[in-house]
């Protein structure tokens, strides 16, 4: 190990402590500009672990006045350089994976074993695949005038603000600064006040490699630091995952300064099930679709899941059986399947939809898993997974993002039917079908209205699988070639006559 490599830590309680109060701006370390602050609670006990810095608006002047700096400087290096540097990131990030999984497990009461760890890894994956990438950023000859020399370029935008969610914030943060930076961007990051330790930490890891200013990271909420940076001057790309309602707000302001948007929104995701499906697989597949060991807390949970009237008693069986069979318990804690829910305003919320589910007429709740019985985590915020059967999809519960481990089975007969009410719905982020007949396979590809579409698998999002809806559930695309090319570079026309 190098000299100037960060240790990791892996005690998360010491970690989260020394990174206290902290915004990270111009490659340092620095307290909000007021010396506000706020606290960091770890959700699976309500004891308080850290505070965080409280953003404004002087620090995103701040944080953007490094990055407009820093930004020049960078996009003259050769993209290839840079990716060398974004690869760099992802190097030393793997070095720090079990650190960075044990603090984001305590932090978001996500599981270390099922989830924290694995988004950690994916983290550093992401840097790593879009450092490979620096080559691709190249233009084309056009064939205008033979006696001209007429092509493009592919130039960066400038300053991109980056505002990420709760659930997966690694992994989503990765998925847009690395593409940003790789095109010669600079970026300002402001963390989801719920979490804002890992990403710091993954920062501060990231700043040991790039030029000061390249990468700054600010904590704070949406009023007062993240609007800030929406509307600065001198921001010129936003990219926003989060809620419909406030992904209009964010869209809004950004078309004040007629500036670009990335939007990555909500979903409420069908998953059909075939008669002739193989039930086992699709039942390992909705337990992963449904984000279960994630409390369901992913936009792309398959929630909806439409199931054969002929297999439906089945499947409904073996999916309660293999939830049941999960363990709930401390995040920190390996033999842990799911951990908790990320804070009270998303318990409450959970809580209230699955009191609408119960009182439903023919509905059944089928609760499964057990709850922690560690007198340490009374005050935790855990939810029983809840498998809702005898619903329709005209139900609230069915219609209206959860953000929560609640499933909804709907029964059905008719393949045309079963289409339309998978299509019935203000989202389009992801869809499913399982089937073993490669005709109908094909024909609810096509015809499904979302914007990723897996046949017999429900993958999570991950480098190289282009990734972004359709309908309420965004503008754009990550997680590709793709997104870094026509999301964060300008392409401009030369024309060169020297007759």
């Amino acid at each position: 190990m190098q000299k100037n490599e960060l240790s990791p830590q892996l005690d998360p309680f010491a970690l989260a402590k020394s990174l206290a109060g902290r915004n990270l701006i111009d490659g340092a370390l620095v307290p909000a500009a007021a010396g506000k602050t706020f606290p960091v609670v770890n959700p699976a006990t309500g004891e308080e672990v850290s505070q965080a810095a409280y953003g404004e608006a002087a620090d995103v002047d701040a944080a953007v006045a490094s990055s407009v700096k820093a930004q020049k400087a960078w996009a003259r290096l050769p993209s290839r350089e840079r990716g060398r540097l974004v690869a760099e990131c992802g190097r030393r990030l793997t070095l720090h994976v079990e650190e960075l999984g044990r603090l984001i497990a305590l932090e978001t009461g996500k599981a270390l074993r099922t989830e924290s760890r694995v988004e950690a890894s994916v983290l550093a994956d992401a840097f790593v695949f879009y450092g490979g990438l620096g080559g691709e950023l190249k233009g084309e000859t056009v064939p205008f005038n033979p006696d001209m020399l007429s092509l493009t370029l592919r130039e960066p935008i400038g300053v991109v603000g980056a505002i990420i969610p709760w659930n997966v914030p690694m992994m989503l943060m990765a998925l847009k600064i690395a593409p940003a930076m790789v095109a010669g961007n600079a970026v300002v990051v402001k963390s989801a006040e719920e979490a804002p330790l890992a990403v710091l930490r993954a920062c501060q890891i990231m700043n040991e490699v790039l030029p000061p200013g390249v990468f700054n990271i600010l904590s704070g909420f949406g009023p007062e630091c993240g609007a800030p940076l929406v509307t600065h001057p001198k921001v010129g790309k936003i990219t926003f995952t989060g809620s419909v309602e406030t992904g209009k707000i964010v869209y809004r302001a950004a078309a004040d300064k007629l500036i670009p948007v990335t939007l990555e929104l909500g979903g409420k995701s069908p998953m059909i099930v075939m008669g002739d499906a193989d039930v086992d697989r699709a039942v390992g597949g909705a337990v992963t679709g449904m984000r279960f060991t994630r409390q369901g807390q992913s936009c792309t949970a398959a929630s909806r899941i439409f199931v054969h009237s002929s297999i439906h008693d089945e499947f409904v069986g073996k999916l309660k059986a293999k939830v049941d069979a999960m363990v709930m318990g401390d995040p920190l804690d390996e033999k842990t399947d799911i951990g908790t829910i990320i804070s009270h305003q998303q318990f409450d919320k959970v809580k209230s939809y699955i009191k609408i589910g119960t009182e439903l007429a023919g509905s059944k709740a089928n609760l499964c898993s057990a709850m922690p019985t560690d007198p340490k985590l009374a005050k935790g915020l855990f939810v029983q997974p809840v498998i809702f059967t005898g619903v329709d999809n005209d139900s609230r519960i069915a219609r209206e993002e959860i953000f929560g481990p609640v499933a909804c089975i709907i029964k059905f007969d008719d393949y045309e039917q079963v289409i339309e009410q998978a299509n019935d719905s203000e989202y389009g982020l992801a869809a499913t079908i399982w089937t073993r007949d490669l005709r109908t396979a094909l024909d609810a590809s096509r015809r499904l209205e979302a914007g990723i579409v897996q046949v017999n698998q429900n993958l999570v999002v991950q480098p190289n699988i282009s990734y972004g809806g359709v309908k309420q559930s965004g503008l754009g695309k990550e997680a590709s070639l793709e997104a870094m090319l026509e999301h964060f570079t300008h392409k401009k026309t030369v024309i060169i006559n020297m007759l």
